[in-house]
């Protein structure tokens, strides 16, 4: 017997959502830049209330910013919001994944192991930053299902939210892919062993090299946008 999938019914606001998220996130929607509700509402085919209620939560994503007299925009590249929010990975995510091995089953190791071949498929087709991201994203939070700390879960997948446009930024990077392969398959096999020591330690180190690649970046991006 096949089980069929839920149908998931988004609301206007939810679809709203995605759409502006993706536009910051892929660069469409630069930083800095004015999202008119009007003309956003227009655009979209929906009265204001969606896209006012859509723009507050994607400022508790840290994607967008209200100011006074300016209204809503696009939030910036931050070096200083980079480093608080990978140190905060790095101080939750190991220990998480720790408590994972302990309870790790052969099953989810085998999900793992799909995911990460996905991801690893993934980085062969260009300008699939956005793909990247998710199974990304999907592969580090397998590691950890087996934890059973749904809170502690949800707390990552929000930093994983306001990470995303970092981390798409840094996969793009000539170079890194290759790096991230060989680790994410170095976690893989120190899990598989299950070795918690050995895998939090190299976690660790993934998180915050990724933070240290990505404040360069961050502040070589902004140096060039205050030069133009």
């Amino acid at each position: 017997m096949v089980t069929k999938a839920p149908v998931v019914h988004k609301t206007r606001t939810q679809v709203v959502v995605e759409v502006i998220r993706e536009r910051i996130l892929s660069g469409d929607i630069e930083a800095g830049k004015p999202l008119r509700q009007s003309a956003l509402a227009n655009e979209l085919n929906v009265s204001r209330i969606p896209i006012r209620e859509a723009l507050l939560q994607l400022e508790a994503e840290g994607l967008v910013k209200f100011e006074a007299h300016k209204g809503a925009t696009a939030a910036g590249l931050s070096s200083e919001q980079v480093l608080e929010l990978f140190e905060l990975r790095a101080l939750i995510e190991p220990d998480l994944l720790a408590k994972s091995i302990a309870n790790m089953t052969d099953a989810d190791i085998e999900d793992a192991e799909a995911l990460l071949v996905k991801l690893e498929d993934s980085f062969h087709h260009d300008n699939a930053s956005n793909l990247w991201s998710d199974l990304n994203t999907q592969f580090h939070t397998s590691l950890y299902q087996a934890a059973n700390r749904p809170n502690t879960m949800e707390v990552i997948q929000n930093l994983n939210s306001n990470c995303d446009r970092y981390i798409r930024l840094h996969l793009s990077q000539k170079g890194v892919i290759p790096k991230a392969e060989q680790q994410h398959q170095q976690l893989l096999a120190y899990c598989k062993d299950r070795n918690p020591t050995a895998a939090c330690q190299l976690l660790k180190e993934h998180i915050m090299g990724s933070a240290q690649d990505l404040i360069e970046l961050v502040n070589i991006h902004n140096s060039k946008a205050s030069a133009t």
